[in-house]
């Protein structure tokens, strides 16, 4: 830490300048991509800064008010001085200020100072009212911790694992893990598509990574969760190059804990379960193209994750995949001249992942035990990622006025497809009304099979759902930022404008399920007779355009005591299938507002605060099903056979469905024809956006080690769900004056929201409609099939609750740096509590962002309130690093947390239409959280690292041992009370379905020069 370096004799005021200079936590009127050095000197003295690895300099001029500041550094090590003096070095880090006062005491001894910020931890910094925690590529490699974004995200305090259902992606404050996002270089990664995943970059290249988890100012926006931010490494003028493997061997994994129902009953022999070994290498190299002037950094990164098996894990599959990912990045920086900056980034994250299928063999004809794999049955095939370009030009126009413009454009697939042991292709053209290709599904629940008597039919589908080939997402981003020291009032402001597409679209596999059951028809009795067939499509190309301004003003009120004032304008274009706007939100105002009190004026007693609202769009996902083409019906048949190899009934003819007495039925509203994209949503649709309120403090303790606090309030004032109760539509429908005569009339539109068949599809007649749950509604539709769409407005007390969501905590985090060692942790206490739990619902993985189950009926909602998923009470976390000798290095990361709580889900005592998705279980309610808690976990990892002197330190080796004690605690457990027919089953709720990863080891052997 710089602290080090300094003598102890030094006054206060070269302490600060110490504390300003190692990496900070973030600064409010900073940019994503980069730094700031400020400070106080005499006015009309020039400040002069160079970075020696690049030549780039810069000198200006001190104001009148005796303030001067560099802005948009890219980050690195520079020196400065003050009227040509001794220089001092800082460390400019990524949204954060260097401060480096040039006033007080006597101003000949400071000048002769010079200063080293190490870069270990999180600092005192006075001009930020942020709450952010920023990590380099140096101190990252130091502890053991997996090298991706989230694991690293998920030291900051505030943050937690969140489901397995979407990854173990980050929670940020009691929001979903579908609320965040994600910055490379400036240009946003985050996929849009449903806010689930971001493009992976190559972790090598990864230079600092800084999360945002509250308190960030109206250049960031939608998101109300939080920010994660990277800045990848770039060349200087010295040569440098380097390699290094990663090897985790499968063999030294722990092996996973099988599953168990409550009274012992093997249900899972997860003992043959493998991981795969894990090999990923990685070369680079970088130095000046042109002396002073021209930059690159290059790197190529390859993993192999070599065989992983599950056993048993798919539709009675076994499953053994393979994922290869080649990756690469070029990084080059043109410093055209002292004023003038271009900047060019290109990275690939292509991952391509092959699952094979096998059947399943068991030891014992009985239970489940020792589970192997038998006859193969074909290959899965799915591909992610592409390629990301960006462009950001700097500009130094005056001293005081910095322009930056950033453009960018990206490309990833999500495409899938899957192959059958004897060569069939199962794959989705896209196309609605156009049938997939491949094996069929097959669903056999007759009585008899499923009590054991009989064998069931088995099919050859892979998996219930198929994908599209050409499925992929585009991301075009442009933006300009503009900033004006303007005496005492640092002002900022710029555009963003961020254009999302997605093809789409997904399909039963063979384009159909066939579901053989006792079905009671006129004529027919027996469970041999009758078969069920559903198809359901969907496909389109959808967009979402965005766009925002936004103007901040860091206002210096006195030396000591900084205001800022935010406001942030959103305007969220939601598109369908047909480039029509089916739901646009135009300039959303966010304002932020916050303060930051040097108390002692020497930077070593900060107290600040913020307060902000924060703004989430609707993903692209919305309107592949929602407001595009589908497709779903139903009709019954009757058989006289079965294929042997689909599975597939034969001999069929068709019989009228008994839900409406005629052949086919569509479910839903769902024709495979267009919708009328104004019958989609409210309205006066507001965005998801929430409310946050930070009050904290960081205080020194020793020139080492800093302690702080902070309290934090989000509370969420609106969500967009969907709703699909029809029946506050029908009640208007007759209360004004539209006939109930069934012909033509409204008894046609009745039928269909019931999900009957009728003569005309009505495309204004939508049959879930967007909204903000707990406020007053208008939908636009076409009540009586004439052509007309009448205004439906209807109470919020006509469609169920408010959406609510409050999250409350108490952070202490604290910061130390020492010759020879570095420490830094936290502890958490938190409460989130609500009837929804966001953008996606962990209660039942449900990944449909922004459209889960929550409320399309009152009674789902119903015991909804109570403490939501990511409720983790306590969080515990500790990790750093220590110097045993110059070559030996020891490193640690602990995490302890409380148990997540749990619900009882079964039937409705009235309206079951969701089966067992209600907090109810053996007709009572049972409001949610309330069955309990899953049990505290813990997790230790350890590293040690050894460079030898013999080689100069260029070679490293280094072990990470990754859950220590091979901790196995429960971190999923079955939350169904009653089965998919309402019977009560104590013996699997809240039975064990998954359990922490258990002891792993990872190898590394580097050399770089």
């Amino acid at each position: 830490m710089a602290s080090n370096y300094l003598a102890k004799g030094l006054k206060r005021s070269a302490l600060t300048v110490a504390l300003g200079l190692c990496f900070a936590g973030g600064v409010q009127a900073q940019t994503n991509t980069a730094g700031a050095v400020v400070g106080r000197a005499a006015s009309g003295d020039t400040i002069t800064i160079t970075n020696q690895a690049t030549g780039f300099s810069r000198t200006i001029t001190v104001d009148a008010t005796g303030s001067y500041r560099f802005s948009q550094l890219p980050t690195g090590q520079y020196q400065v001085s003050r009227n040509g003096g001794s220089p001092r070095t800082v460390n400019v880090n990524v949204g954060s200020a260097a401060n480096v006062d040039f006033t007080g005491g006597d101003a000949t001894t400071l000048d002769a100072v010079t200063v080293i910020g190490s870069g270990a931890i999180n600092p005192i910094d006075v001009s930020s009212v942020e709450s952010t925690t920023i990590l380099t590529a140096q101190q990252i490699a130091k502890i053991p911790v997996s090298r991706d974004t989230t694991s690293v995200a998920l030291l900051a305090p505030g943050t937690v694992r969140g489901d397995s259902a979407f990854g173990n992606l980050a929670s940020f404050g009691g929001s979903s893990v579908a609320e965040n996002q994600y910055f490379f270089n400036g240009f946003n990664i985050t996929n849009s598509f449903n806010n689930l995943n971001f493009a992976q970059v190559p972790f090598e290249a990864i230079a600092e990574q800084q999360t945002k988890t509250g308190g960030y100012g109206a250049e960031f926006g939608r998101s109300t969760g939080g920010v994660v931010n990277q800045i990848s490494k770039r060349g200087t003028n010295e040569f440098k190059a380097g390699g290094n493997i990663f090897w985790s061997p499968s063999s030294l994994n722990a092996t996973s804990k099988s599953l168990y129902l409550n009274d012992g009953t093997l249900s899972a022999d997860r003992s043959n379960n493998t991981v795969g070994t894990e090999l990923t290498s990685s070369i680079w190299a970088s130095g000046a193209l042109i002396q002073d002037r021209l930059f690159a950094y290059g790197l190529v990164q390859y993993t192999d994750l070599g065989e992983s098996k599950t056993m048993s894990s798919t539709r009675g599959f076994s499953t053994v995949g393979t994922s290869t990912q080649p990756k690469w990045l070029l990084k080059m920086d043109w410093n055209i001249n002292d004023s003038n900056i271009i900047e060019l980034t290109a990275l690939s994250d292509k991952r391509k992942f092959e699952t094979d299928y096998f059947s399943t063999t068991y030891s014992d004809p009985v239970k489940p035990v020792n589970p192997q794999l038998n006859q193969y049955k074909g290959t899965a095939f799915d591909e992610r990622g592409g390629d990301t370009y960006i462009a950001k030009y700097t500009g130094y126009l005056t001293d005081s006025f910095t322009l930056s413009v950033l453009a960018g454009t990206s490309e990833s697939s999500r495409s899938n497809y899957s192959v059958t042991a004897d060569g069939t292709v199962n794959s989705y053209t896209g196309t609605v009304g156009v049938p997939a290709n491949g094996c069929p599904v097959i669903v056999d629940a007759r009585p008899s099979v499923v009590n054991g008597q009989t064998a069931a039919i088995a099919g050859c589908a892979l998996a219930n759902f198929l994908g599209r080939p050409d499925a992929k997402d585009t991301r075009d981003q442009f933006r300009i930022d503009a900033e004006w020291q303007l005496g005492d009032h640092l002002l900022r402001g710029g555009v963003d404008i961020d254009n999302f597409k997605s093809v789409a679209g997904e399909s039963y596999s063979g384009g159909v399920v066939w579901r053989y059951g006792r079905y009671t028809r006129t004529g027919y009795t027996g469970e041999n007779e009758v078969v069920r067939k559903r198809v359901f499509q969907s496909g389109s190309t959808v967009a979402v355009d965005q766009r925002a301004f936004y103007l901040e003003d860091s206002w210096s009120i006195t030396p000591h005591f900084i205001a800022y004032l935010g406001a942030r304008w959103d305007t969220f274009d939601n598109k369908n299938g047909d480039g029509e706007t089916f739901a646009k939100i135009k300039n959303q105002f966010a304002p932020r507002l916050g303060f930051s009190w040097d108390v002692n004026g020497d930077s070593s007693f900060k107290v600040y605060g913020n307060a902000g609202r924060y703004a989430l769009p609707l993903t692209a996902t919305v309107a592949v099903r929602g407001a595009s083409k589908s497709l779903y019906s139903e009709q019954y048949y009757t058989y006289t056979g079965v294929d042997a190899t689909t599975g597939a009934p034969t001999g069929l003819t068709l019989i009228n469905n008994p839900a409406n007495g005629r052949p086919i039925r569509y479910l839903n509203n769902e024709f495979g024809v267009g919708k009328n994209p104004q019958t989609i949503a409210d309205q006066g649709l507001k965005p998801m956006y929430q409310d946050e309120f930070i009050l904290g403090f960081q205080k020194e303790l020793t020139s080492n080690l800093s302690l702080g606090a902070r309290l934090i309030r989000r509370d969420l004032k609106a969500a967009i769900d969907d709703t699909c109760d029809y029946r506050p539509i029908i009640d208007w429908a007759l209360a004004n004056g539209f006939t109930d005569n069934g012909s033509g009339g409204f008894q046609e539109v009745a039928d269909k929201t019931q999900n009957s068949d009728i003569a005309v599809y009505n495309p204004g007649f939508a049959f879930c409609h967007l909204y903000n749950p707990g406020r007053d509604v208008t939908f636009k539709m076409d009540i009586n099939g004439d052509g007309t769409l009448e205004e439906v407005k209807l109470t919020a007390d006509q469609l169920g609750p408010k959406a609510k969501r409050k999250y409350s905590a108490f952070e202490v985090f604290f910061e130390g740096s020492w010759d020879r060692a570095f420490l830094q942790g936290s502890y958490t206490y938190a409460k989130s509590i609500g009837n929804t739990e966001g953008g996606v619902k962990s209660d039942n993985g449900q990944s449909d962002t922004g459209t889960t189950q929550d409320f399309d009926y009152p009674e789902l909602a119903e015991g909804a309130y109570g403490y939501l998923p990511n409720d983790r009470r306590h969080s515990f976390k500790l990790f750093g690093s220590y110097d045993i000798t110059d070559t030996v290095t020891v490193g640690g990361n602990l995490i302890v947390q409380s148990g997540r709580p749990i619900n009882c889900f079964g039937f409705h005592p009235v309206n079951s239409g969701y089966a067992n998705s209600y907090f109810y279980c053996q007709g009572e309610q049972v409001p949610r959280g309330t069955a309990g808690r899953l049990p505290w976990t813990r997790k230790l990892d350890l590293n040690l690292a050894w460079t030898p002197a013999f080689a100069d330190k260029k070679l490293t080796f280094k072990v990470d041992v990754f859950n220590v004690f091979n901790s196995q605690d429960a971190v999923n457990v079955n939350e169904y009370g009653e089965d998919q027919s309402g019977n009560w089953q104590p013996n699997v709720w809240k039975s064990v379905t998954g359990y922490q990863t258990p002891r792993s080891y990872r190898f590394m052997v580097q050399y770089s020069f």
